[in-house]
């Protein structure tokens, strides 16, 4: 969180709102298992080229929910002319897949689908059902006609427009909020005409209240889709890493496959005997089958011999392809052979030229950082925006402080040279403390918090500078007394401490 880390040092309402947020994000991180659903959403992103992320609040637990989802059930809904860009929204967003027959509880295959979508905001609604028996939600007049509003929400009788000042924003009417309808279909009743963007409302099953726009509150979908790479203009989708080496890995699979054939051949070889004398079977009189074992004799004829057929050479020559693919994918990749391991220590002289051979794969990693810092600020922003929209506690109302992950680091680092570099720097005073700490955490020294790190560290020089003026005063003077009354630390008029008898 920008300006948490100067609440101590430098008091001031932002900074210590900034800290109170990030806090409470922390907080809401550790429940919500955030490092494990970033690295799921992070694997779809990396194999399929894109992830997604929802939010929906918790009543019962108080805080936001986060899940993530295969982004092959995520549609969105575009205007006909409208703009793809990467960098978009859509005001309409479908969550679909298909659920498999359930013959005990006598349900067909059906399709599901979860529909998020930024309306014009309408009077307030209530559950009932239809003729059907199906749960619909009944919008609300009162007895002259005019609209029945929500809690917060204002009617213009001129305009016909109803608004709602939402807590993030509260010098703004808003006239939008976010839908959510949640709806089955049998899979028998749709046919190749109808699309998932626009089934046949009159078929739906509904799955309780929320089947028929249930008002989230809010004036954003609160979805948020991760693209593996950056995408070209006009474009929506990312791209899988390994979608440029799909070629090098098929041929590697079946190079595998025939290395894997040669080594059968190479343990367990053909063996052609001639001349030799063979057990007989004597209920048919046929020669018995020959095979290979341990401490096996054969009797051979004057002249007899036998031959091995030997594959080593094959085999030896189909593990050398098997580099050469690794070699060859690591490249088109731009995973590196050093990225992926295989690269001889002993090859590379220096730490120079490890950093060099790692080039490649440093630009794909900040390529795909960049492509995903954005999205995980929007992310942190809307968990802040539905705490406040649920009235959770100890969030602060007021404008969403900008927040973002802290990636770490990506290649080994020397970390006795970055020790070095920060004592060094610290202690000439062309780096600051928290500039140093922050080295140190990057080089992946074990610090989980890294103000409370720099508190301890000052709190220590200070006793420590304490100690030594107490030394110096005790060689000036030659006795134990306590020193001349002088302002010390926090206005204390007695001196250091340290001085004191005792």
């Amino acid at each position: 969180m920008a300006g948490a880390e100067h609440a101590d040092d430098e008091p001031s309402r932002e900074a210590d709102a900034a800290r109170i947020v990030q806090e409470l994000l922390r907080s809401w991180a550790e429940k919500e298992l955030l490092p494990l659903r970033v690295q799921q959403a992070e694997r779809n992103a990396i194999l399929l080229g894109d992830g997604v992320f929802t939010l929906a609040w918790e009543p019962g637990k108080g805080r936001v929910l986060l899940r993530t989802w295969d982004p092959g059930l995520y549609f969105p809904e575009w205007p006909e002319g409208g703009e793809q860009d990467g960098a978009e929204f859509p005001k309409r967003v479908h969550l679909a897949w298909e659920l498999p027959e359930d013959k005990r509880r006598g349900l067909k295959t059906r399709v599901r689908r979860i529909t998020y979508e930024l309306t014009p905001i309408g009077p307030a609604s209530q559950p009932t059902t239809d003729r059907g028996g199906g749960a619909v939600r009944e919008v609300l007049y009162g007895e002259d006609g005019t609209p029945v509003l929500g809690r917060g929400d204002k009617f213009n009788a001129d305009s016909g427009v109803i608004t709602r000042t939402y807590p993030w924003t509260p010098n703004r009417q808003s006239p939008w909020t976010c839908h959510l309808t949640d709806a089955e279909w049998d899979l028998d009743d749709l046919h190749h005409a109808d699309l998932l963007y626009d089934p046949p409302l009159h078929l739906p099953r509904p799955l309780g209240e929320v089947v028929g726009r249930l008002d989230l509150r809010c004036d954003f979908i609160p979805l948020v889709h991760i693209t593996n790479s950056i995408p070209t203009s006009g474009e929506h989708w990312g791209k899988p890493t390994i979608a440029t080496v799909l070629q090098g890995l098929d041929e590697l699979s079946a190079t595998d496959t025939d290395s894997s054939g040669a080594s059968a051949t190479t343990g367990s070889p053909i063996v052609g005997l001639s001349g030799a004398r063979l057990p007989i079977d004597r209920t048919t009189g046929q020669p018995l089958p020959v095979k290979v074992r341990a401490r096996t004799v054969w009797q051979l004829n004057e002249g007899g011999r036998m031959d091995v057929l030997d594959t080593s050479a094959q085999l030896a020559e189909l593990r050398a392809r098997v580099d050469h693919l690794i070699d060859r994918v690591a490249a088109n990749s731009r995973l590196t052979a050093a990225g992926l391991g295989t690269v001889d220590p002993t090859a590379l002289p220096s730490g120079y030229d490890l950093q060099l051979a790692l080039g490649p794969l440093d630009s794909l990693i900040a390529a795909m950082r960049l492509a995903r810092n954005h999205k995980y600020a929007v992310l942190l922003r809307m968990v802040q925006r539905l705490h406040q929209a649920g009235q959770a506690e100890g969030w602060p109302a007021g404008e969403s402080l900008p927040a973002r992950l802290m990636w770490g680091p990506r290649t080994p680092a020397d970390r006795a040279a970055v020790l070095d570099e920060v004592v060094k720097g610290v202690g000439a005073g062309v780096l600051s403390v928290e500039t140093g700490v922050k080295m140190l955490v990057d080089a992946g020294y074990p610090i989980d918090n890294a103000q409370a790190e720099i508190e301890r560290i000052q709190s220590r020089a200070f006793e420590a500078a304490a100690r030594l003026a107490c030394r110096r005063h005790r060689r000036q003077c030659g006795s134990t007394s306590v020193p001349p009354a002088s302002s010390g630390r926090d206005g204390d008029p007695g001196g250091s401490p340290a001085c004191r008898p005792g």
